[in-house]
């Protein structure tokens, strides 16, 4: 790391810089940009920390209560968790009738500041984001912090105008943030934070013969996140089975084991149809397919759009991943689908007509950022240093 990234605390002290990474158990998304941020940090000399806001800082039962009220939602009632996010869509994070839950766990937060004294903070949810604003305008001292989207889209409670940095995935994203109140200064179009892995290229070929894979033949890889169970990998499961050979298909259920034996059961252990459970290398995966289907989460999107394989969108719940959904689709870097019979139709197109995912692909070089990460730690570095300098903010100059 050059000396322009070392804050001068850190220098004096003869230590590697102190980042904070804030993050939530909402859906694994938040987690996951947290881990690709400090394995960023990491690679650029720091020390990081990652810390749970709400189980750390607010407490355990209410992290366990509240994450309960969310799958709860999103498994039984996903049009009430649709218009949650629409009603704070119309909230400012400062609203009274927010009942200030977006700064919850900020007491806690000013004293693990006290003690920990970092250097810089990065949030990848908004409530940390929310605490650091409030502590700010309180007077109490804290370091630059930044806001890292994990969405495609702009939703008023990430909106925090105190924030020396709001990262976002997409440069269409900032006149958004900017009318939400946001200097224009304090955006930078980085992308959406990714495993390391996402920026290295990965041979097709290796990555099939590694799965077993037919060389030459139309591979689907269908997911629904870290929890499977929320998308509508049933239906997906049924309409792949349904299309002809040679057509494998790989289904990624995550941690939802008994999701993945109903599905096991309805294909056969053998078969064109794969169930695999819980994936750790979505990279080979992503490498090894020609098509994804999947419920639109940001961080899903991001990793085809790194790997840039053609990314078809089916079951994506209300509020974000619905405006993630529609941000790709507009974009033409993703298709949609509504129904099974949608889903079928599209996914022969996709198959049948090699311009069809050319054309995804192109359309998706202009969003895909595999180095975000990298991008993200060494800016906000340089924030915490020069800002420690006494020197003003500069324009961001990726590497």
């Amino acid at each position: 790391m050059g000396p322009d990234r070392v804050t001068p605390q850190a220098a004096a002290a003869g230590r590697a810089p102190r980042v904070l990474i804030l993050t939530a158990s909402f859906g694994s998304g938040h987690n996951a940009a947290a881990a690709a941020l400090d394995a960023a940090f990491r690679a650029a000399g720091a020390a990081p920390r990652v810390v749970d806001h709400f189980r750390e800082l607010v407490h355990p039962a209410f992290d366990r209560a509240s994450r309960r009220l969310y799958e709860a939602m999103l498994r039984h009632a996903p049009g009430l968790w649709g218009l949650a996010y629409r009603i704070g869509d119309q909230l400012t994070p400062r609203s009274r009738l927010t009942f200030h839950a977006n700064r919850v766990g900020s007491a806690r937060l000013a004293r693990l500041l006290a003690a920990e004294r970092p250097d810089c903070v990065a949030c990848t949810h908004p409530t940390p984001a929310g605490a650091l604003g409030a502590l700010r305008r309180r007077g109490v001292a804290t370091p630059p912090y930044a806001i890292v989207f994990s969405d495609y889209t702009v939703h008023r409670q990430w909106l925090h105008p105190e924030a020396d940095v709001h990262y976002v995935p997409a440069e269409a994203l900032r006149p958004a943030v900017v009318a939400g109140g946001v200097a224009a200064e304090r955006i930078v179009t980085a992308g959406i934070p990714l495993r390391p892995e996402f920026a290295e290229p990965r041979d097709r070929a290796d990555a099939r013969q590694a799965l077993g894979l037919d060389p030459r033949g139309p591979v689907v890889l269908a997911m629904a996140g870290a929890a499977g169970g929320r998308g509508r990998l049933e239906a997906v499961t049924r309409v792949l089975a349904e299309l002809p050979p040679p057509l494998e298909a790989l289904v990624v259920t995550g941690v939802d084991a008994e999701l993945a034996r109903a599905l096991r059961a309805r294909v056969g252990a053998r078969g064109r149809i794969r169930i695999l459970g819980y994936a750790e290398d979505v990279r080979g995966l992503m490498a090894a397919a020609d098509l994804l289907v999947t419920k639109a989460g940001g961080l899903s999107l991001a990793e085809a759009l790194a790997a840039e394989l053609p990314a078809i969108c089916f079951g994506s719940l209300p509020g974000h991943e619905a405006r993630n959904e529609a941000f790709a689709v507009c974009a033409g870097a993703a298709l949609a689908a509504r129904s099974p019979a949608e889903l079928a139709a599209v996914l022969r197109r996709a198959l049948e007509r090699p311009e069809v995912s050319d054309g995804l692909r192109a359309a998706g070089r202009a969003l895909r950022r595999p180095h975000a990460a990298r991008e993200v730690a060494d800016h906000l570095l340089g924030i915490a240093a020069r800002q420690a300098s006494g020197r003003a903010l500069a324009g961001y100059r990726p590497r």
